[in-house]
């Protein structure tokens, strides 16, 4: 396995690395990207004021953005899928849809929950296919692009891609039809929960780290300021086994030794993947990038209607 640190002066928390497939991830602070001036095809549309996350498959599903007084300071949704290469010196994020589209866009209370019957308006208005239509973190593929891709191309098996795309798009109408819950969380909301460890609070959440390309939250950065002075710790969301909305709480399942003995978090420098085996290796757990791993999602507690994300 080859591994490849790229340093970032301006953005600390980066981590570029490269899988035994050859491909490049990059790791970066979700807040890094918070205040991002979105660029359309025509123009600017706003700031990137927060992001909605699944909590099934912990993936960013769209960024919200201010509009600002072009449009009466609406807040509109982006998804990733419209989103290209970011500019990091000029905290610019370019989307490949105009500003007349975001105008005419559904228009979404982003302080109400969305139900996925908003979330198919939405999608059906910019003709993107469903990202939950499929087994991979977007459809039948890992990245946001790969929604697109094959639609309308040729080949020798265009016709059985084709026929799958419209089984799993009718599958997905049948499941939203008896489940109208989105899933859908505030990241902003999240910084605040509280982690529990099996035998104890253990921090808080501060924050996460995003894998830019396919827009997957792969670590918590938690803060045990309360209870270990000045150390942060990551937590892959794939330690988590129970989720409580209503209390605000996360819990997983290691002990609050295990996180304490952890390889500490330091955002000032770049993590590289010799760091997160080790991290795993400590924990005992396989790596989000091991071909064939899956993540079972925790148990939810959601006994209040959802909380205006």
């Amino acid at each position: 396995m080859t591994t490849e640190t790229e340093r970032d002066p301006k953005f600390s928390e980066s981590c570029n690395l490269r899988d035994q497939d050859g491909e490049r991830r990059t790791l970066r602070s979700l807040q890094d990207l918070d205040g991002f001036a979105i660029r359309a095809t025509d123009g600017m549309i706003g700031h990137v004021k927060d992001f909605y996350f699944d909590d099934r498959s912990w993936v960013v599903r769209y960024l919200v953005v201010e509009t600002g007084g072009w449009l009466s300071s609406r807040k509109v949704l982006i998804s990733p899928v419209a989103v290209g290469q970011p500019d990091w010196s000029q905290r610019v994020l370019p989307v490949s849809i105009t500003k007349e589209q975001v105008k005419n866009s559904p228009d979404i209370d982003t302080d109400k929950p969305v139900s996925r019957q908003l979330e198919m308006q939405y999608l059906g208005y910019y003709g993107y296919p469903y990202y939950w239509a499929g087994d991979g973190l977007w459809g039948q593929g890992a990245y946001p692009g790969m929604l697109l891709l094959g639609l309308g191309d040729t080949g020798p098996d265009a016709d059985f891609r084709h026929a799958k795309a419209e089984d799993d798009r009718a599958e997905a109408d049948a499941e939203s039809k008896q489940d109208g819950d989105p899933y859908l969380r505030s990241y902003k909301t999240l910084t605040r929960y509280h982690i529990e460890a099996t035998d104890g609070g253990m921090g808080q959440v501060r924050g996460a780290l995003l894998e830019q390309a396919t827009w997957a939250i792969r670590y918590l950065i938690i803060d045990t300021g309360n209870w270990w002075l000045g150390h942060q710790v990551l937590i892959s969301p794939r330690w988590i086994s129970d989720i409580s909305w209503p209390d605000a709480t996360l819990s997983v399942n290691l002990t609050r030794q295990s996180v304490k003995e952890a390889p500490p978090y330091d955002g000032k420098s770049p993590l590289d993947r010799e760091q997160e085996l080790h991290l795993h290796e400590h924990h005992g757990r396989t790596g989000y990038w091991v071909q064939g791993v899956k993540m079972q999602p925790p148990q939810l507690h959601v006994e209040e209607a959802r909380p205006g994300l």
